[in-house]
């Protein structure tokens, strides 16, 4: 989105230097580790979009089929004339879909890439030029004012894909409180969850055979040399995925192939040979666990939608403000 006034350049301000604290903190800590909310930048929101065309990719088209089929029966029971609020919108690929189902008063995109989220409110305005579009760039996780002409508007909130299972569950817990807060009494939440399946069909679509998500983990490290005048050597470090079946996630690592030493913001760091910065997990869901956890974090679930493969899921819940 590009900046227009204060009130957006303090948000990017604010969005640059939290960049800044969390990396250098990730970088501190044991075992190290980076949140995946700074993959999205510019480059790295393209990448994640060549991710969603993969074969092996298969949230994106699941979550699509599911969400055609189920648009009318969500709509019947969502109602018209909701402002729909969507969470992490990137490139609002199922957006549509959703917004032609349930005849919104407005539609509010939120992204923490904000060059990004321009280019893609712009593409819904084109598409629904009636329709108030209102962006804001910022950190979803954490509880954001919503535009004034949403006012005393019923909202519901969008969070498709799979962004839930990027948190632990205390985390996610937070993350759900916080969208209550955000979207307001009588609110609905129509939420993606990526379920338990095969390994081998997890660990092909987080380590792809073209090598698009290890160049997605990888701009990570090129970006904090873009932006945080780092000096880390891209090119000694490899995308490392890992099935952790206690916790039932996939992780994704940056692995150290020998020993670095470079410089983030004017600090020192070293990394030894086989040693990972920690940057995303990707928690699968039976579905009773997914319900349970938003009925402990604030929503009532009342419908839930899968495919055939019971792949994915999608659940509407209510708030209980």
């Amino acid at each position: 989105m590009l900046l227009q006034n204060d009130d957006d350049l303090r948000t990017q301000n604010e969005i640059d230097l939290g960049f800044q604290e969390d990396v250098l903190a990730g970088l501190a800590r044991r075992p190290r580790s980076i949140s995946p909310r700074w993959f999205y930048d510019l480059r790295g929101s393209e990448i994640f979009e060549e991710i969603t065309q993969l074969p092996e990719y298969y949230p994106t088209r699941t979550e699509l089929g599911i969400l055609a089929a189920a648009a009318p029966e969500i709509a019947s029971i969502v109602g018209p004339g909701r402002s729909v609020v969507e969470f992490g919108s990137g490139s609002s690929t199922k957006t549509p879909i959703i917004l032609s189902a349930v005849s919104p008063s407005s539609y509010v995109p939120i992204d923490i890439s904000g060059e990004f989220l321009g280019a893609s409110a712009n593409a819904i305005r084109d598409k629904f030029p009636g329709l108030l579009v209102n962006a804001i760039a910022g950190d979803f996780t954490k509880p954001l004012d919503i535009p004034r002409a949403s006012d005393g508007i019923l909202r519901l909130g969008f969070f498709p894909g799979s962004t839930i299972g990027n948190f632990v569950p205390s985390e996610a817990a937070d993350l759900l409180r916080a969208m209550a807060a955000t979207l307001g009494s009588g609110a609905m939440l129509l939420i993606g969850i990526d379920r338990v399946k095969d390994r081998d069909v997890l660990i092909a679509a987080y380590d792809d055979s073209r090598g698009v998500t290890a160049a997605f983990n990888l701009n990570l490290l090129e970006r904090i040399n873009r932006e945080l005048s780092g000096t880390i050597p891209v090119e000694d470090f490899r995308h490392l995925i890992r099935w952790n079946e206690r916790e039932s996630r996939i992780e994704m690592h940056l692995q150290a192939r020998r020993d670095v030493r470079f410089e983030v913001a004017g600090r020192s760091f070293r990394i030894d040979d086989g040693e990972t910065i920690h940057t995303e997990n990707s928690i699968k869901y039976p579905i009773h666990d997914a319900r349970h956890l938003l009925d402990t974090s604030g929503w009532d679930p009342i419908a839930d939608w899968t495919d055939e493969r019971q792949y994915f899921s999608l659940i509407l819940a209510k708030s209980k403000q």
